[in-house]
Parts: structure tokens; sequence; C-alpha cells
């Protein structure tokens, strides 16, 4: 890209990063304008939005309570396992 065609773009863009807000519109109007688009995207993505079925809850409940218990005892094992390790090591070298 030449030069000027560079510099005329960031001429460009400089002068469209610092136009003013035109008088007719006042920031609290655009934020009326802005808070009814975000309103009406929310209500939009909320249509999309399915709740699970009640035999969904159960299974996944199901699952996530017996993973609870499978990831306890497998932290029990090894938390053991470490700490009778710990305690020889530490009786091999002299401690009490």
């Amino acid at each position: 890209m030449p030069v000027n065609e560079q510099e005329k773009r960031e001429k460009q863009m400089a002068k469209t990063a610092v136009l003013p807000v035109p008088a007719s519109e006042s920031p609290r109007d655009n934020a009326l304008v802005r808070s009814r688009a975000f309103l009406t995207g929310v209500r939009s993505e909320m249509r999309k939005v399915s709740s699970p079925s009640r035999e969904e809850v159960q299974t996944t409940t199901t699952v996530v309570i017996l993973a609870v218990f499978v990831f306890a005892g497998f932290f029990y094992i090894v938390d053991s396992v470490l700490g009778f390790s710990l305690q020889a090591v530490l009786r091999w070298l002299g401690a009490s």
C-alpha cells in the first residue's frame, strides 16, 4: 500500500474517532436506545433456551453424586498412601 493511501486512511480513521455526538442525541437517549436493544436481544435469546426434562435432571444429578463419591475415594486412597509413605521415610531418616 503506498504511503499516501495509508496516510489518507489514518487521517480518515482519526476523523471518525473524534466525531462528536450530535446535539439532538443526548447521552441519556443513547443509553435508552442501547438498553432497549440489549433487552430485545436478551428476549430473543431466552426464546431459544429449553429446560431439561425431569428425567434428564435426575440422571445428571445421579452422575454428579456418583462422581463425587468416586473422586472422594480416590483422593482418600492417594492421601493415605502418601501419608504412610511420608511417615516411613521420616522414620527411616530417624524421626520419632
